[in-house]
């Protein structure tokens, strides 16, 4: 796009003295025509850049010119790069570090630099993840229904959707888009999406960001109190952090923290097996006496 060409250009010319129309024109991989026209609109935006033929001549930023040449420092470059490598990492292609280097001149030294900041967000489904995000992404550009079939608590079903935005949140991606059977907006997370298909357009609807504050998301309707052994002190930091738990005289771990239901709760307790005791609310201890019996049960008769 002309727009980020131009950027790209001013970019570079805030961090090198002097540059040709034929390197531009290399760079971005367009003609010499296209790089003077964006000169000229540069300069129309007010932009003073001075061209100069022959040998030694070129494309400068008019000596004098109150503008900071260090408009992104190193830091700040290596911190946008380690941005889009992680994007690189979901979508298995070099696009964004690409369009690193065409924006930033001296990215390869950045590049090569700084290789302490790692960051993959395809999670465990490297195979089957990417695909999905290409798709979709495609859908939201193109303003494409998409459909798939929906793995959720209550069952599978088949949903139609207007695609609005890609999120990555809790360690997990989903789809933001307005769900033509509920006639409402939903959250949808891509790994339990199977069957996804593109269909044909729609015309876009005023949309807003999701609320996904946790409060929201995960409205906490138990307010549970559970001992832990405190081998398993790792986990609760790990997961709810060093200040859910509260540790006893006799080195248990008293742990202290809000639910969205029942089963969530008997589950991550059970998980613990021996090393973890519900004490409130008092009227699901029967529900994990149940729990207990039932997997009891299950092995006794096989």
């Amino acid at each position: 796009m002309k727009i980020d060409r131009m950027i790209g250009i001013l970019s570079i010319l805030l961090q090198q003295e002097k540059v040709t129309a034929s390197y531009l024109a290399e760079k971005f991989e367009v003609s010499r025509r296209t790089i003077n026209r964006d000169i000229e609109a540069l300069c129309m935006a007010g932009i003073p850049l001075v061209t100069k033929q022959g040998t030694g001549g070129g494309i400068s930023i008019m000596e004098g010119y109150k503008l900071d040449r260090t408009l992104l420092n190193a830091s700040e470059l290596q911190a946008i790069l380690a941005g889009l490598y992680s994007l690189d990492s979901i979508s298995q292609t070099s696009r964004y570090a690409m369009l690193m280097e065409k924006l930033s001149v001296g990215a390869s030294k950045i590049l090569a630099g700084d290789s302490h900041i790692l960051i993959d967000l395809s999670s465990w489904h490297k195979e089957s993840l990417p695909p999905k995000i290409e798709q979709i992404h495609c859908a939201i550009l193109s303003e494409h229904l998409l459909s798939f079939l929906y793995y959720g608590p209550k069952g599978e079903t088949e949903r139609s959707v207007e695609p609005y935005d890609l999120i990555f949140q809790w360690s997990s991606w989903y789809l933001w888009g307005w769900c033509v059977t509920r006639k409402d907006f939903r959250l949808f997370k891509l790994n339990r999406m199977t069957d996804l298909k593109t269909g044909e357009h729609f015309q876009k609807r005023p949309v807003s960001r999701p609320d996904l504050s946790p409060e929201r998301i995960f409205p906490g309707a138990y307010q549970v109190k559970v001992r832990i052994h405190p081998s398993c002190k790792w986990r609760l930091v790990e997961e709810y952090g060093i200040d859910s738990f509260v540790e006893q005289p006799d080195k248990s771990l008293l742990f202290t923290g809000r639910f969205a239901d029942k089963d969530a709760i008997v589950c991550w307790i059970a998980s613990f097996g021996r090393n973890a005791e519900l004490l409130e609310p008092a009227e699901l201890r029967e529900d994990m006496i149940r729990y207990a019996k039932g997997i009891w049960e299950k092995y006794l008769e096989s």
